[in-house]
Formats: structure tokens, C-alpha cells, sequence
């Protein structure tokens, strides 16, 4: 059984700008997502990174319209295929989850329904949205539980996920998720609790099924090692902000930002680093996000902070090579201090 054929022959899959996500806390309000803008092709892999609570599933949250009753989403575009997300209704939205955009979970124990069948969670997504009756959902669920490696595809349908390893229920996930053929697919961190073997089999599997239906994919991971195997544009976050955009090629190669620098720095990299030498770290903790930021958000854990790094909000800038930073350091200074630092440089 073949994929559907898409029903946009775009390139252009999601187009997010100035997206804010605010939520109320008993201290105040929480500026979790600020100033975020991306987008997706057909076809490509981009990269969300970086550590936890920077704001990387929020986002991915608010994309799905999943947000929490006491989070507030603003944002100045949010498009689905040319389709306005913000002005859809909560029905609407509905039939868009699952059908042109689909989300795989970190764990996908917590994700499935423990108390009905892998068939009957298949199944039900296709029929949910109008693709088919019953026999037609079978059948598709089959041909996807094959293409992510299930052996005995048919038989698999009468299990419960309790009794599949966590790789086959990621593998199970994957395909539920493609089981309307979305534009675009978020995974959040959905390597995170398989071990290394697995891990290598998930990432392989994701791009060659993007590569046969061709749809755009967001992952969300912390893990750079991850970002340089698989990604073609990567966005850097850092307390809710994105501090640095570009290609997979020029964000690893010379990074703008330092806290990109610093993650960087941390990751031995083979043939480059001496064995049993010290990894880099990035002193102090990720400050708290409640009540009105200014500034800098990295510059009480940054060696090159300076008092213009106090004033006033700093605007992402993008060069004509679309490699954009957040920082008031110059080029030239950011090519200085990667120089200085040899462990950042080049990830191979």
C-alpha cells in the first residue's frame, strides 16, 4: 500500500514568526518561549537543541496547539502549508493533529494506551480522519509497522504496548504517526530513553522514511551528536530564545553564539581530542524566566559579557547566509574566541 500523495506540492510546510508563550505561575509569569522564528521545508530535518527547560517542547507544544489552559500563545504567523493555525478553531485544529502534522513523544510507554490494542490505536487515527473504513486502516497499519522493521506486522496489531521493548514501541509510535501521511512530523527527544544500538536504528529509520514521504521534520534533542548526524538547519535555544540559526555545516564549524561555542566545547570529538584531557563546561545555571528579562539572558554564565550586554533586548541578526546569532559580539570576535577554543571548532 503507497503513500498518499501529499495534498500541498509546496515546499514551504511551517512558517513560524515571533511566536511568545507566556504561562502563569504562583510567582508570576513564566516567559517561556520569546521571540521564536523558524521554519520547515518539504523534506528537510530541522534541529531544535539545547538544555533542558531552554523552552524546545514548549514550542513543539504550541505548534501542536497542546498548550496547557495556563499558557498564552502569541505569535505574528503560524502556518501549516499556507493554512493560518492562529485563526483556526479548537475543532479545526483537531483534524489538522495527526493528519498533516504528527508528533512522536520521548516516551512512548506514557503515549500509548496501555488498556487497547496497537491495532485498535492505528487503526483508529486513519478512520478519525476520514482516510478509510476498517480494512483500509488494517491494511495500512501493516504496511507502516513494516516499513519502521516490525516483523509479523499483522500480528503485532493484537498486542498491547506493554508487551513490546521500548524500541519496538518507539517504532510503533513512528508509524502511527505517518499513518495519514503528514506534511510535517515533531519529535521530541524520541531517542532519549533507548540505548545506544537502538538510538543509531531510530535516527536511521526517521530519515529514510522522511526521504520516501518527503515530510518535513522538527527534532527536538539535547544531544549535539545527534544534531550533527541527522540535521540540515539547526536553531540553538537557550532561555526561550533562539541564540543562533543556520545550517547543520555552519553552526558546528563556527559557531556564532557562546553558549553554542560552550556546548561545543563539551562534546569530545574524535581524532581531535586527547584522551583522558578535561571537557569544557559552562559555569552557573539557566536563569529564572519569571517577570520582565532584559538583556542578555547567557551573560552571567558567559566569559565575554560586557555591559552592552545589559541594555535592551538583542535582536537576532542574520547575514545574507541566513547563520544568524543573538549576541553583540562582532564576526570578527566570534571568530577570535572559536580560535581560542579547538574543542568547538569542527564536529566530523
Amino acid at each position: 500500500m503507497e503513500g498518499n500523495t501529499p495534498k500541498n506540492t509546496s515546499d514551504h510546510v511551517l512558517d513560524v514568526r515571533n511566536l511568545n508563550v507566556r504561562i502563569k505561575v504562583p510567582a508570576g509569569t513564566l516567559h517561556a518561549v520569546t521571540d521564536v522564528d523558524f521554519h520547515v521545508d518539504r523534506g528537510e530535518t530541522l534541529c531544535i537543541v539545547g538544555e533542558s527547560g531552554c523552552g524546545k517542547s514548549i514550542t513543539s507544544l504550541a505548534v501542536m496547539g497542546l498548550l496547557p489552559r495556563s499558557a498564552t500563545m502569541t505569535a505574528d504567523k503560524l502556518t501549516l502549508e499556507g493554512r493560518d493555525l492562529l485563526s483556526v478553531t479548537d475543532r479545526q485544529f483537531a483534524d489538522l493533529r495527526g493528519d498533516r502534522i504528527g508528533m512522536i513523544f520521548q516516551d512512548p510507554m506514557t503515549s500509548l494506551n496501555p488498556v487497547y490494542t496497537i491495532g485498535n490505536q492505528m487503526e483508529e487515527v486513519y478512520i478519525r480522519h476520514g482516510k478509510g473504513g476498517r480494512k483500509e486502516a488494517r491494511e495500512r497499519a501493516i504496511y507502516l509497522l513494516e516499513k519502521v522493521g516490525i516483523t509479523a506486522a499483522a500480528s503485532r496489531l493484537g498486542q498491547y504496548p506493554h508487551q513490546l521493548s521500548g524500541g519496538l514501541r518507539q517504532r510503533v509510535m513512528i508509524a502511527m504517526t505517518l499513518m495519514c501521511d503528514p506534511a510535517l512530523v515533531i519529535a521530541d527527544e524520541p531517542t532519549t530513553a533507548l540505548d545506544v544500538t537502538i538510538q543509531a536504528q531510530i535516527l536511521n529509520l526517521l530519515k529514510e522514511l522522511q526521504d520516501e514521504f518527503h515530510m518535513g521534520l522538527i527534532f527536538i534533542t539535547h544531544d549535539l551528536g545527534v544534531v550533527a548526524r541527522i540535521a540540515d538547519r539547526v536553531a540553538v535555544m537557550y532561555a526561550g530564545l533562539v541564540v543562533e540559526t543556520g545550517n547543520a555545516e555552519q553552526v558546528f564549524s563556527a559557531p556564532m553564539h557562546p553558549y553554542t561555542q560552550g556546548l561545543l566545547e563539551c562534546i569530545p570529538i574524535p581524532g581531535k581530542t586527547v584522551r583522558g584531557s578535561q571537557l569544557g563546561s559552562i559555569p552557573g545555571i539557566v536563569p529564572a524566566l519569571i517577570g520582565e528579562q532584559e538583556g542578555c539572558l547567557f551573560r552571567n554564565r558567559c566569559s565575554y559579557a560586557r555591559e552592552a550586554c545589559t541594555d535592551g533586548e538583542i535582536d537576532l541578526e542574520t547575514g545574507g547566509d541566513q547563520h544568524g546569532y543573538r549576541c553583540v559580539l562582532t564576526p570578527e570576535e566570534t571568530v577570535n574566541h572559536i580560535k581560542k577554543a579547538p574543542n568547538a571548532a569542527v564536529a566530523e
